[in-house]
Parts: structure tokens; sequence; C-alpha cells
């Protein structure tokens, strides 16, 4: 038996791949697609209550750490956000990186859409962020001091290359968790995902631009010691390396796993909607 006849063997399409490859081009592609093709006023809102629930997640964190004192615990109550930002089919910054790019691959979309996605998400996030962060300091005045020290402990960071690493690994790990997401319709389980990126992206005390930033904003309105050239100068280097993160640790293995099936797709060789038929 030659090694096509072997992979063929595996599965039930006729692409020369296993049935999971298949699958996951296909789920990609499509989700990427709808993502880049929204107007504007759905995308703006999407991004904005993206920053709101990732708000409410900043909330739950904040609260169980002042009342344990436990990052683990608090990564984990901060795990509501990031299931809110399933649920409420909101979006997160670093969420947008496998999906848009094998889209763009698949020739579905162009990559000015992928721009105008990055950066309408990234804002959006801030500004929604911005204004739920407004809300916890204003309603919650004893809890001051635990958001301005989990800011400072964000923004403070022993050397650069800790600092780098941190970014890294937030960027890989919350796109990392998009994809694991993407591959299941069992909400338990995304429920369970999205508690573990919790405990991962807050218990290790990575550094995430759009996540961190709610915080530092609350921190610098409640009257911490980090001014606006301060949290700029943290931000300028974190979310570069947030999307480096993403893309290489996780997008750029996952096009070379199913770069076959995107170029066929790009190429015409077989439709989007008869990759769609194969895996249902």
């Amino acid at each position: 038996m030659t090694q096509k006849e072997q992979r063929e063997r595996l599965g039930r399409n006729d692409l020369d791949l296993e049935d999971a490859l298949i699958d996951e081009a296909a789920n990609t592609v499509t989700e990427g697609a709808k993502r880049l093709n929204r107007k504007w006023p759905e995308l703006i809102v999407t991004g904005l209550f993206g920053g709101i629930d990732v708000g409410l997640g900043i909330l739950a964190m904040v609260l169980v750490k002042q009342t344990t004192g436990s990052e683990i615990l608090a990564g984990l109550a901060f795990g509501i956000g990031l299931l809110a930002l399933k649920l409420a089919h909101s979006e997160l910054f670093t969420e947008e990186f496998l999906l848009p790019i094998n889209a763009v691959i698949a020739g579905q979309a162009n990559w000015i859409q992928v721009f105008r996605l990055w950066l309408t998400t990234l804002v959006t996030n801030l500004v929604g962020g911005a204004v739920f962060a407004w809300l916890i300091v204003i309603a919650l005045p004893d809890y001051h001091k635990t958001v301005a020290d989990m800011a400072l402990s964000y923004i403070n960071q022993s050397s650069l290359i800790v600092m780098l690493s941190l970014s890294l690994l937030a960027g890989a790990t919350i796109t990392l968790s998009t994809r694991m997401q993407q591959g299941t319709s069992n909400d338990v389980v995304k429920a369970i995902v999205c508690m573990i990126t919790g405990l991962l992206v807050i218990g290790a005390s990575m550094l995430h631009g759009a996540i961190n930033a709610i915080v530092i904003f609350a921190a610098m309105m409640a009257g911490a010691d980090i001014s606006i050239l301060d949290f700029l100068q943290w931000f300028g280097i974190v979310i570069p390396f947030n999307m480096l993160g993403g893309l290489l640790i996780i997008t750029l293995p996952r096009i070379v796993r199913t770069r076959r099936v995107l170029w066929a797709v790009r190429k015409g060789s077989i439709s989007l909607e008869e990759l769609e038929e194969q895996t249902s």
C-alpha cells in the first residue's frame, strides 16, 4: 500500500488528507471569513462588548484576589470573562489571528480586512474595557489597593526578557484557547477551556495588552502611581509580542499543517461549500 493510499484510508474525503485536518481548515476558514466580512457597526459593537465581557472577568478576578489573596483562584474567576466572550459572541484582540489569516490564505478575504479587524477590535476592546474599569473604580472603593497592586505588578517587570516572554506566552495561550473552542460545540468543554485559560494567563501573571490594560486603566483612575507614558511604553512592548506569540507559535504551524486544503480552496480546486460538505 502506498503512502497516499494509507492517508486516504484515514479519511472520507478526496483531498488525500486526514479528516481532522479537513475539519480544521473548513471550520477556521468559514468562521474567519464571517469575522472579516462584518460591517462596521457589527465590528465596532462586537469589539466594545469584548472589552466589557473581559471587564466582567476582571471584576471577578479582583474580588477573588482581595478575598483569598490567591493568583490561582483569581485566574479561575477571570475565566468567567472569557466564557462571556464565547457565549455573547464578542471579540478579544488576540483571538483574531488563526481564523482570519486562514480565511485570507484560502482566498475568502484580503489583508486590508485583517488589519481593519485587528485595529478596530483592539481599540474597541480598550474603550469598552475602560468604561467597565471606571464602573469598578466608582462602585468598589475598598478594592482600589488590590487593583493598584495588580496593575503595578504588570507594569514593573524584573527584566525586559521576562516581559517579552510573558507577552509571547499570553498571545499564544489566548490564540490556542480560541482554536480549542473552535474545535468543539460542547458548551461544557468551552467553559472548562475558558477556566483553564484564565488560570494560566492570570495565575502565571502573563502579560496581555487588552486584558491587563483594563486593570491598569482602573488603577490609574483609582490614583495609582502610573502615568499615561508608563502605560504607553508598556503597551507598545506587550501588544507586538502578544501578536508574535499568537502568530508564530500557534497560527504558523497550523497554517503549515492545513496549507494544502487552504491552497486548494484558493485555487478553486474545491469550493468552500464542497469542503464543508466533506466535513458534514
